[in-house]
């Protein structure tokens, strides 16, 4: 969370976290919704314009997890790279989508999350151990450790795991992670929402009422001499985006209302990245 932490401090944006209350959403999930009216549940999500009380504009989700072994990885690499699908068709300002992962993550589920074009900071399991180590805390143990073994190591654990502790912690592994890496994160954050758009495409679509057949020969004369109805035109928007690292954007949208609340969002997100370089 505190790598997170710099991120949003660092861009001047709201980290929206399931471990911490927000009066702005439900529960501890933290929920988007996708086009479908499908809710999907993010570990973190970074937003524009927002408070405890009211969301803001959605800009970068995160997904984060640690993993003891290696079983499963790609599984966890497909799972967790698929939630980000929907919010990147539905809002054109989430421009970062990212995993943080610790732990045993295998080089092919790690190919995976970089082949679907989803951002990975990877820790190694061995740096993540130590620091716990440097505070005198075990969270590795054998495969074949018995239960009864698991459950005292847990148990002490659980004790031993203070607020102090906890800060040690996060602060050694920071020394172990770099500051070069930690930094480098913050700028790949910061060059994606930063990435302007060099051509918008707004088009405008109608639509005749439909022509309806009930056998292929009657559809046949019909495109012999085509005439479509329009006297009840149903229209509808393309807005298309081109951006400065290559990345594309598509929505359709059913009014022009839409289309400039669309567009309002992504102006707001270009002024406010303009607005940290100032």
């Amino acid at each position: 969370m505190s790598l997170l932490r710099r991120v949003a401090d660092h861009l001047n944006l709201y980290l929206d976290c399931r471990f911490c209350p927000r009066q702005a959403r439900r529960g501890d999930k933290i929920i988007w919704t996708d086009f479908e009216g499908n809710l999907v549940d993010y570990d973190f999500v970074m937003e524009l314009d927002a408070t405890d009380n009211k969301l803001g504009i959605p800009v970068a989700f995160f997904e984060c997890f640690w993993r003891r072994g290696k079983r499963h990885s790609k599984d966890k690499a497909r799972d967790d790279t698929g939630k980000f699908s929907p919010m990147r068709d539905v809002h054109p300002t989430a421009r970062f989508l990212g995993i943080v992962a610790g732990g045993d993550f295998t080089a092919p589920a790690r190919a995976l999350v970089q082949n679907r074009q989803i951002d990975l900071f990877y820790v190694p399991k061995t740096k993540i151990v130590s620091a716990f180590e440097r505070s005198g805390l075990q969270i590795d143990y054998p495969d074949r450790l018995a239960e009864p073994d698991k459950a005292k190591l847990a148990d002490a654990f659980a004790a031993g795991l203070t607020l102090t502790k906890k800060t040690e912690t996060a602060e050694t592994l920071r020394e172990l992670i770099g500051e070069v890496s930690l930094n480098t994160y913050v700028d790949r954050v910061r060059a994606a929402l930063g990435a302007l758009p060099q051509e918008i495409r707004i088009i405008a679509q109608h639509e005749s009422k439909p022509e309806v057949f009930e056998t292929i020969a009657d559809a046949t004369d019909f495109l012999k001499a085509p005439k479509f109805d329009y006297t009840a035109v149903v229209e509808n928007f393309i807005y298309e985006i081109t951006y400065t690292d290559g990345t594309e954007f598509e929505r359709m949208l059913d009014t022009i209302g839409e289309v400039k609340t669309l567009h309002r969002e992504i102006e707001r997100l270009a002024l406010h990245m303009s607005s940290l370089n100032a």
